[in-house]
């Protein structure tokens, strides 16, 4: 059936829209909206950075819903969160669904696809060889009770759930658990050899998925897509990748291979029963001596190959080939034989791939070497966990520019997208040419030079800032502590904590504080609570949602922490006038992916620590900062204790990538401006 020719425009339907569920048409979202068509008419990729408030999500969903319905295709929606992930499938696009029913001509649809692994199997539930307990609970009774109990619950479940999805399962059960009933990609029958596969789970979403106009999934599963050799996600044209700043971690995270002994027990276990003993023996051997070797090393990042290592890495190579090769190739036999084939050689592929992984990363010298390695594991912890052998890629660009750019048209969006001034930051980590592309700027918006041009090839694009909503300068001062001594070692100096009280003193409570270690974190917390009046929370101290909860609802309150606050909290109103960041969010030195992927610049002749550690400083800096402005009538101030961001040569570089708010380094200034904030607040 030939495509309608007479659809209503993009900007039409946004006006539709809005009008629809009640809002008001805001300038970003209409430029964006407007963008973000013109792209997936064209095939040019696009960047946009849209600040909070803007009604981005609309403005990406009402194009890509006016194309899927007109062509009859399908586009993928990738976000980073579950809870925004939750905000489009139960509130976007229903209500979308309904306001765009009538000018389109018929209601659009759209599905939520996860991995496998979080769809109930029916056949592993009731024929399916089941794990073997770790070796640690065989001598734990409590723990097999409670895994017993588990797994019961889930049969029952099994009969009263349509979708199979775990995260429908409330309250939920441990991860040993749900292993029983769920299998991955890899470990599946697949549909046509299942004997349950006309009711399997998974089939049934991703059916339901490739009939929808719309598919919301996560950035795991879209990397997961393009890593793997099979197919994931249903065909589709067009990829929206929203939370964006999140991807190359996210990918990074997907790319990362681990190795242990336990690994190798468990493949070894796995096949035990399918081929000769001795050769399954072979595996579980060669995983004992990864373990003692292991154990006496140091956790780190390895530059070299350790002596022992390169005896006991083959070892595991060889002895897992050894197993995969008795297994044979597939062939006709009971399902319950195909089913324990098929876990059996999921796990010792994994096993043998990455060791064969861990092993080539070396290969090269340090200027072109793909991959880093490290060991894993803290036997003094408090949690201890055993070591682990892993192996992450030093950039993800490359498999980007070649699985995602090159294959579909790709919007990427986030709040937080140019750092340092310029989009050029993270076009690179996702493998598209700066020179490719041309950047706009909507009036006010946080972006004033356009990136740099450079020599370079690839796939085109446009980035484009269409500002926020928020009146940055009038409303937000940032405050540089330059006076303050750089931190140190040794924990936040005297001379900060006084800073930090003096300003929570003025503001009333109302404080948001980031800091860049847990450690920092408690340190602050125990003086603060000794020297002010104001209820101080600790992240730690209970679930994050309830100590948010807290913190909104009484405006006195402060709530301190760490990395997930600097991303996590959205407190609206007087509760959050005053965010303070004790230090710039540099990764820890012996961060081994980080600190690899600085060196590898270095050996190229590049600036590691502007490409990599100021990079990721940045778009901490510019997430943490956003949280004082959540609404168009925050006002507030956002205080750095770390006097390097007013002193060192690359502040400019940081303070570039932050909203353009009204910057002092008077302390005077800041504290009278709190205090007035502070009397002309609700109580």
């Amino acid at each position: 059936m030939p495509a309608r020719t007479d659809f209503p425009g993009v900007l039409e339907l946004l006006t539709h829209a809005v009008e629809s569920v009640g809002g008001a048409e805001r300038p970003g979202q209409v430029e964006m909206a407007d963008a973000v068509g013109r792209a997936i008419r064209t095939g040019e990729h696009l960047a946009v950075q849209a600040g909070t408030g803007t009604g981005k999500s609309l403005a990406y969903l009402v194009p890509a819903i006016r194309h899927a319905v007109q062509k009859e295709a399908t586009v993928v929606v990738s976000t980073a969160t579950i809870a925004l992930q939750r905000q489009l499938v139960d509130r976007d696009l229903p209500r979308l669904a309904k306001a765009l029913k009538k000018p389109l001509g018929r209601e659009p649809t759209f599905a939520i696809l996860k991995g496998r692994r979080n769809y109930m199997c029916l056949h592993r539930l009731d024929s399916g060889a089941p794990d073997e307990p770790e070796d640690a609970q065989l001598f734990d009774p409590f723990a097999v009770s409670r895994l017993g109990k588990e797994v019961t619950r889930l049969r029952e479940w099994a009969s009263d759930t349509e979708t199979g999805d775990r995260d429908e399962l409330v309250p939920g059960v441990t991860d040993q658990a749900w292993r029983q009933v769920s299998v991955t990609a890899k470990e599946c029958l697949g549909a046509s050899r299942c004997p349950i596969g006309t009711d399997c789970f998974a089939e049934k979403a991703r059916a339901e998925a490739g009939r929808a106009d719309v598919i919301v999934t996560n950035h795991a599963l879209l990397a997961i897509d393009a890593l793997q050799g099979y197919q994931v996600l249903p065909d589709h044209d067009v990829v929206i990748i929203d939370e964006a700043h999140e991807l190359v971690d996210r990918v990074t995270s997907v790319a990362t291979g681990e190795l242990t002994s336990a690994m190798c027990a468990s493949a070894a276990r796995r096949c035990g029963k399918l081929i000769d003993a001795d050769v399954a023996d072979g595996l579980l051997e060669a995983g004992d001596g990864l373990a003692l070797i292991i154990d006496d090393l140091p956790a780190g990042r390895m530059d070299e190959l350790p002596q022992p290592l390169k005896g006991a890495i083959p070892a595991i190579r060889d002895a897992a080939h050894r197993c995969i090769t008795a297994l044979g190739s597939d062939r006709k036999e009971d399902v319950e034989g195909a089913t324990a084939r098929k876990l059996a050689r999921s796990l010792l592929d994994e096993v043998h791939d990455t060791a064969v992984r861990l092993l080539e990363a070396f290969d090269d010298d340090q200027a072109h070497q793909r991959d880093v390695v490290w060991l894993s594991g803290d036997k003094f912890s408090s949690n201890p966990r055993p070591p682990a052998l892993k192996v992450a890629p030093l950039g993800v660009a490359g498999l980007l520019r070649e699985r995602v750019f090159n294959q579909h048209t790709t919007i990427l969006t986030s709040a937080t997208l140019t750092l340092g001034g310029t989009f050029d930051t993270m076009a690179r980590q996702w493998g598209l040419p700066p020179a490719a592309a041309r950047v706009e700027q909507a009036p006010g918006a946080a972006t004033e030079k356009e990136a740099p041009s450079d020599a370079g090839t690839g796939p085109k694009w446009l980035g484009l800032d269409v500002g926020s909503p928020f009146d940055h300068k009038r409303n937000g001062i940032l405050y540089l502590a330059k006076h303050l001594p750089p931190p140190g070692r040794d924990g936040l100096a005297s001379s900060t904590m006084d800073e930090l009280a003096e300003l929570i003193e003025a503001a009333g409570g109302r404080t948001l504080g980031l800091f860049s270690s847990m450690r920092a974190a408690k340190q602050a917390t125990e003086e603060m609570r000794g020297r002010l009046d104001f209820p101080i929370l600790c992240q730690g101290e209970d679930s994050t949602s309830l100590l948010v909860q807290k913190f909104s609802e009484d405006v006195r309150t402060c709530l301190f922490g760490t990395l997930s606050l600097w991303q996590g909290v959205d407190v609206p109103g007087p509760s959050l006038q005053l965010v303070v960041v004790d230090r710039i969010p540099f990764p820890r030195p012996d961060d081994p992916v980080s600190s690899a992927r600085q060196r590898a610049v270095e050996a190229r002749g590049g600036n590691g620590f502007l490409t990599v550690a100021a990079t990721h400083a940045a778009l901490l800096l510019a997430q943490g900062t956003g949280r004082l402005h959540r609404s168009v009538t925050d006002r507030g101030v956002v205080a750095v204790l770390d006097s390097r961001l007013a002193n060192a040569r690359y502040g400019g570089f940081l303070r570039a990538s932050l909203p353009p708010f009204w910057p002092t380094m008077d302390p005077k200034v800041v504290r009278e401006a709190l205090r007035r904030l502070d009397a002309a607040a609700p109580a």
